[in-house]
């Protein structure tokens, strides 16, 4: 059965993450759950870290929090759980907003 991929990921001040697929769709992630339970997700507190090591790792979600691009040393979501988010409906305005502030 076809899964679509990741190709982009937008992470944003408000610990969510816009996940753009091949298939056209994008689906808003909300991190802050996670975040919150703590345990490896608790370095994502740090805003910077969060933003600035959101990448597409292992084929999903991922942060580089070590900075090497190893797959084995990054936190990473499972695919399936991301297809669970909700599918953003107004990706050119919310595009709008997150680029023009």
């Amino acid at each position: 059965m076809y899964q679509p991929e990741i190709v982009q990921v937008l992470p944003t001040k408000e610990y969510t993450v816009y996940l753009y697929y091949d298939d056209g769709n994008v689906r808003l992630y909300d991190v802050k759950s996670l975040i919150e339970k703590g345990g490896i997700f608790e370095q994502l507190k740090n805003l910077d870290v969060f933003i600035n090591t959101c990448t597409i790792m292992n084929d999903t979600l991922a942060w580089d929090v070590a900075g090497n691009y190893n797959e084995w040393e990054c936190i990473d979501i499972c695919p399936d759980t991301l297809l669970d988010a909700p599918i953003v409906e107004n990706i050119e305005e919310v595009e709008e907003k997150l680029f023009t502030h």
